[in-house]
């Protein structure tokens, strides 16, 4: 059968050999973590694989729109995943660099507060403007009713659009991908610092003090790489528009999680191999 003749295999199949695959790869890497580098170099890698892990799941709650949302003929905010799913991570984020110093439980959960809280600004805003600004009601395409609601979405959808606005539930979804988020992008960076906290004083001989800027500043930019790369991978697994953990899509996210992990732990490792010393 010709290329041109063959079916296209489905978006939302999943391909066991390949997640299996990814799963082994993540184990070998956290593995010549194990080997290469201290104990704490390698809870610094778990936690970035765990905060890549929540970044991915996370990002599948978002409802996006892309450019039919932006016309009303798409429930979802007008912009890409990986924008919206960046901008809420890194509002997260930011709270929690702030809260860095009362600890890591703090921190994460000031970091998820703050994507969380930017998600719900946002999607009220975009609520206000297809209401108000466009003269449509918020409606789903992809289910009859809204599951947190009950309300019926068939009478509120126009003709020849997939729906508009943000149902309550695409709000809702939008909140919790902003929490874990949020939450996520602030573990990697807290175990990041910690990890550059320990090993650049002894690494450019300096003490702990003269080198926290280079240490925030590292870890920060290797959160935010972190966060995009996830990002882009879970836009990928997306492939388009998705309105919040009602859509089909949603259930695509077992593979996402097993990409974000595998990503995270390549990376995560180049960002711990750079302050430790190899053992040759």
């Amino acid at each position: 059968m010709s290329a041109v003749a063959a079916k296209p295999a489905a978006g939302g199949a999943m391909n066991p050999a390949a997640m299996a695959v990814g799963a082994v790869l993540t184990l070998i890497l956290i593995g010549i973590c194990y080997v290469m580098a201290p104990p704490v170099a390698l809870m610094a890698l778990i936690g970035v694989v765990v905060g890549g892990v929540l970044i991915g799941f996370g990002t599948h709650f978002v409802p996006v729109g892309g450019a039919p949302a932006a016309m009303g003929q798409a429930p979802g905010i007008a912009t890409g995943v990986a924008m919206l799913a960046a901008g809420a991570g890194l509002a997260g984020l930011f709270g929690g660099a702030w809260a860095a110093e009362q600890g890591l439980v703090v921190a994460v959960v000031t970091g998820g507060v703050g994507g969380g809280l930017m998600m719900a600004i946002t999607c009220m805003m975009v609520n206000f403007v297809y209401v108000f600004g466009m003269g449509i009601p918020s409606a789903s395409g992809k289910v009859a009713k809204d599951p947190i609601t009950g309300d019926t979405q068939a009478e509120y959808k126009s003709q020849g659009t997939e729906g508009h606005g943000l149902p309550f539930i695409s709000f809702v979804g939008g909140v919790i991908g902003g929490l874990l988020g949020g939450a996520g992008g602030t573990l990697i960076y807290i175990e990041l610092l910690e990890l550059y906290k320990v090993t650049l004083p002894t690494l450019m001989g300096a003490p702990e003090a003269q080198i926290m800027p280079i240490a925030v500043s590292a870890a920060g930019m290797f959160a935010v790489g972190l966060f995009l790369v996830n990002a882009v991978l879970t836009a990928y697994n997306i492939t388009g528009t998705i309105e919040g953990p009602h859509d089909p899509k949603f259930s695509r996210w077992p593979r996402s999680i097993v990409a974000s992990a595998a990503a995270s732990a390549l990376c995560g490792l180049v960002a711990i191999l750079i302050v430790v010393p190899l053992p040759i």
